[in-house]
């Protein structure tokens, strides 16, 4: 064959390979819509829908999250966010903390921010190199004492044990399955009503949320 007959045939056998892969493989599908809800209640009755992927244990998620939640103060009810945790593989402990967010969930709602903001809070003490020598369970211990700080005293045993049932764990599977299937590749990475926002990765400044969701309600009137 030539060289381009050659790459054509090469790219049709991936791209064969690929569909079957994903036509017998399908993602089990959950309960209800995956992420967590700010401030709680339905987000589709809003005009404007967020959609954020966030790895508690990224800097840059954390440092996109003070000027995410002044907007959202802003706009109260006209503004909706869900944030799906997304799990890093290079980020050692990812797994365990979005695991962690599902099973406060589970326990109190209302804990699911707190806690998420908590770990923002304690996470550079959670990085790779500071944890290179501890065990998973020390790690999943750790991280039921800081959610016992959301979820509420004496709720340590619950948390703790919620990493031993596997419903948390396929829960955090399918957060990041779905984020998977919505081409994320890193955190923070944003929708606005369905569209993908640029530059994922890099925190967005308040002024910059204005200037993307402004235009939105002049566009409504």
């Amino acid at each position: 064959m030539k060289a381009d007959n050659m790459i054509q045939f090469f790219f049709l056998c991936f791209f064969s390979v690929s569909v079957l892969n994903l036509s017998a493989a399908q993602s089990p599908i959950p309960s209800k819509y995956d992420g967590f809800v700010y401030r709680g209640g339905s987000p589709w009755k809003n005009s404007v829908i967020v959609d954020a992927f966030f790895d508690p244990m990224c800097p840059d998620s954390r440092d996109s999250w003070p000027p995410l939640k002044q907007a959202l103060d802003f706009y109260q009810s006209r503004v909706s966010l869900l944030v799906h945790p997304f799990a890093l593989p290079y980020h050692s402990n990812s797994f365990a903390s979005c695991r962690a967010l599902h099973i406060a969930d589970n326990l109190n709602a209302s804990s699911t921010y707190p806690l998420l903001e908590l770990f923002f809070k304690y996470q550079e003490s959670y990085y790779n190199a500071p944890t290179y020598n501890n065990s998973r369970a020390h790690i999943t211990a750790k991280f039921s004492k800081i959610a016992e700080e959301a979820v509420g005293k004496g709720s340590y045993a619950n948390i703790l044990s919620g990493f031993s049932d596997s419903k948390t764990d396929m829960a955090a599977r399918i957060s990041f399955k779905y984020g998977c299937s919505r081409g994320v590749m890193g955190t923070p990475f944003f929708f606005v009503n369905g569209i993908p926002l640029p530059d994922y990765g890099s925190a967005l400044d308040y002024s910059k949320w204005k200037s993307i969701i402004d235009p939105l309600f002049a566009e409504k009137k």
